[in-house]
């Protein structure tokens, strides 16, 4: 079982104090926030690609690295990093060949109802309450793309500064390659990317 297994473990580790190398404080080092998906490639991948060490930064894994909406889990997270923890810069990174950018709304739907965790009725009432299933489910067509309308998101949100620049990138899952398509310092200055 792997809980069993994770548990055992983790006695181990406490026991032989292996969590003092990453001892740190809950303010980020590099003041920064930054947003991603929850692709498993990138746990250990993305910060080593940025050189981000245990308490340097505030990482938020999300399906796709997408802020699905402007007032929910994501978003709240940003705004706390910026105001109670200190985080000076944003960074919304994508990456190729991500899983949502192939997303099948309608097969994740006929997984619902075959695994028998929703009927067609339960699936009609949501809907019926204003819940687009398919387009809630539905990832994007394209990483940059999604990585702007992210970036426009948070810098036009009444809550964050305009004077925090918000950067994105999309990385390579293989090599850990990071592709610039937008310097958050040259969009503050009001110079096109």
């Amino acid at each position: 079982m792997l809980l069993q297994e994770i548990l055992s473990y983790n006695e181990q580790f406490v026991e032989n104090k292996e969590y003092v190398p990453y001892e740190a404080t809950k303010m980020p080092q590099k003041r920064m926030v930054v947003v991603s998906c929850m692709d498993a490639r990138l746990v250990e991948l993305l910060p080593k690609a940025l050189d981000l060490h245990n308490g340097d930064a505030k990482i938020l894994k999300t399906a796709g690295g997408t802020i699905t909406h402007p007032f929910g889990s994501i978003m709240r997270s940003i705004v706390t990093a910026v105001y109670e923890l200190n985080a000076d810069e944003i960074y919304i990174i994508g990456h190729h060949a991500c899983g949502m950018s192939q997303s099948n709304p309608k097969g994740t739907l006929q997984k619902i109802l075959d695994r028998g965790v929703a009927s067609p009725e339960i699936l009609s009432a949501i809907e019926y309450a204003g819940i687009d299933l398919e387009k809630w489910l539905f990832g994007f067509d394209n990483v940059e793309d999604s990585i702007q309308a992210n970036i426009n998101l948070v810098k036009n949100h009444p809550l964050i500064p305009k004077d925090v620049p918000v950067h994105g990138l999309v990385i390579d899952p293989h090599t850990g390659k990071l592709d610039l398509l937008v310097d958050g310092y040259k969009a503050l200055n009001g110079v096109k990317n």
